[in-house]
């Protein structure tokens, strides 16, 4: 797809494996045939949730969300199994994926312990560069899950950008940025020309 070809080239540049979908519906049936019989983890992630993969893999893999189950629990499960399943949020044209955490465990997971992670990311994360995921990262993104959550934090209540608080409600607790893949396991990242998640 002509949206994804210089970021396509700049992440394959990086080492990592990518797949290009024009619509959520066709990612999601590419994973649901990739994904078989195996204990899958999944992060937080708007774009899971509106793709239904949750309720597509259970049929066929034991999954763990904390999403969908006693929290602490199934993060600490999720951390456990050989395939992980995440979005970012924010990936640049150049070929670096950002990512907020409050809990630490859906940054930790793309990081370590997983045969396989599965980045699954909409068109409307692509930033232009670095600088500009970043600012994305804590200027959209994280406003926007801080008021989905119900937090009492300075961008939640606005929802216009980071303010950089000390709220015990702050949500924006780690960045981690992902230049290459890690070296235990493999890591995909699957483009969807949809806008999808925050």
């Amino acid at each position: 797809m002509e949206k994804f070809a210089t970021v396509r080239k700049n992440l394959e540049d990086h080492g990592f494996t990518v797949s290009e979908f024009a619509t959520a519906a066709e990612a999601a049936a590419y994973l649901n045939g990739a994904i078989d019989g195996k204990t899958v983890g999944f992060g937080g992630s708007g774009t899971l949730q509106t793709m239904g993969l949750y309720e597509l893999l259970s049929a066929h893999n034991t999954v763990y969300w904390h999403w969908k189950t006693e929290p602490n629990a199934a993060r600490r499960a999720a951390m456990d199994t050989q395939v992980y399943l995440s979005s970012v949020n924010a990936l640049a044209e150049t070929g670096e994926m950002v990512n907020i955490d409050g809990a630490g465990n859906r940054v930790a997971s793309t990081l370590f312990g997983h045969d396989m992670v599965y980045l699954v990311i909409g068109r409307n994360k692509l930033a232009e560069d670095y600088d500009k995921a970043v600012w994305r990262a804590r200027n959209i993104a994280a406003p926007h899950r801080a008021q989905q959550m119900g937090k009492k934090t300075p961008c939640a209540i606005k929802a216009d950008r980071c303010y950089n608080c000390k709220s015990p409600d702050r949500v924006c607790r780690a960045m981690v940025t992902l230049w290459e893949p890690m070296m235990i396991g493999k890591t995909e990242v699957v483009l969807i020309d949809e806008d999808l998640g925050l």
